[in-house]
């Protein structure tokens, strides 16, 4: 809880005890009504719920965090913005926007759902309306397929219910059991209710480190060209991308109704990240825990990490997925 809705709980509640106690015993019953009243209200202001004190859309935030916080990725911030503002902006959109981010670990796709949630729900990832399925966690054994099928489709039909602007986050796709995905394909579709329920204001972000391998291709092609990495547009990257995903059995969306059916509205390409955004990665992690960003200790940390191909050392193995650690151990 936050200092100003601390105070403002503090002065309610020191205001309805003052009601109490200067009423005349006749007018108890109602001073206690009053402050029954208030008190609910207390509740409900603290307590999050699906409207707009605790869900609102910033836009103008969203596109500042995009353009400082993540780096390395002007495809996908580009899509991921005009994505989610235009269905935020949207009061009766057709369907559930759908979005299935992939490339190596450490390129920001955890991140910027995380960029999503802050930007959309005041309590960000620790909002109750925001969801993560982690397959390795929550779908662990083959045998049970069936049983996570209906328990997944519940689970969304109960969260939705709830409140219709849940945000569903799917981590480590690649690892998801084959056609699991598909139990949820018609919370997913253009249906305006299915059992009275809509899902059409839901969101749902599937992450995947499938379909890094043709990324990375693309981003070192453009690069022994002699070609700017800036130059690389979605339309260089989204074919290709898909088709990899929707032919690859570890994919999680291997022969999926979801690509099959177009039901899915944007493929979201994270490129390997080079040298420069490595070290743009620890100035910002230093910036983060309050101390002033040193680009000497940046460089460091940076020459520090594994680059490939091993002769250029173009982009870094593991992107930025270790500079927190080995910021501890230059600092």
């Amino acid at each position: 809880m936050n200092a100003g809705r601390l105070c403002l709980l503090l002065h309610v509640l020191m205001c309805t005890s003052l009601v109490v106690h200067t009423f005349e015993p006749f007018t108890t019953t109602l001073a206690v009504g009053v402050g029954a009243a208030l008190g609910r209200k207390i509740y409900y202001y603290f307590t999050e719920s699906c409207d707009s004190n605790w869900i609102d859309f910033n836009a103008t935030g969203l596109q500042v965090d995009l353009e400082s916080k993540l780096f390395g990725q002007h495809i996908a911030s580009r899509i991921i913005l005009k994505a989610v503002t235009g269905f935020m902006s949207n009061d009766n959109p057709k369907k559930p926007l759908v979005l299935s981010l992939h490339g190596w670990t450490g390129t920001g796709k955890n991140f910027v759902s995380q960029l999503i949630a802050d930007n959309i729900f005041n309590e960000g990832m620790k909002s109750s309306f925001v969801h993560i399925f982690t397959s390795e966690l929550h779908f662990p054994h083959s045998s049970k397929f069936d049983t996570y099928k209906s328990q997944l489709q519940q689970w969304i039909k109960g969260n939705v219910s709830n409140c219709g602007r849940s945000m569903f986050i799917f981590d480590e796709m690649d690892k998801m059991h084959p056609g699991l995905i598909d139990s949820i394909k018609p919370y997913l579709d253009y249906y305006d209710k299915l059992d009275g329920v809509s899902y059409r204001k839901a969101i749902f972000i599937f992450l995947s480190n499938a379909g890094g391998e043709s990324i990375t291709q693309t981003a070192l092609d453009f690069w022994k060209a002699g070609r700017d990495r800036e130059e690389l547009e979605l339309r260089d990257l989204e074919t290709v991308l898909s088709l990899s995903v929707f032919n690859n059995k570890k994919s999680g969306l291997w022969h999926t109704s979801l690509i099959d059916k177009n039901l899915v509205d944007f493929f979201v390409p994270f490129l390997p990240l080079e040298y420069r955004h490595v070290v743009q990665c620890a100035m910002s992690e230093m910036k983060a825990r309050g101390d002033t960003p040193d680009m000497k200790v940046a460089d460091l940390v940076a020459r520090d990490v594994v680059y490939f191909p091993k002769s250029e050392r173009v982009f870094s193995v593991k992107g930025c997925k270790t500079i927190e650690s080995k910021l501890d151990y230059y600092t």
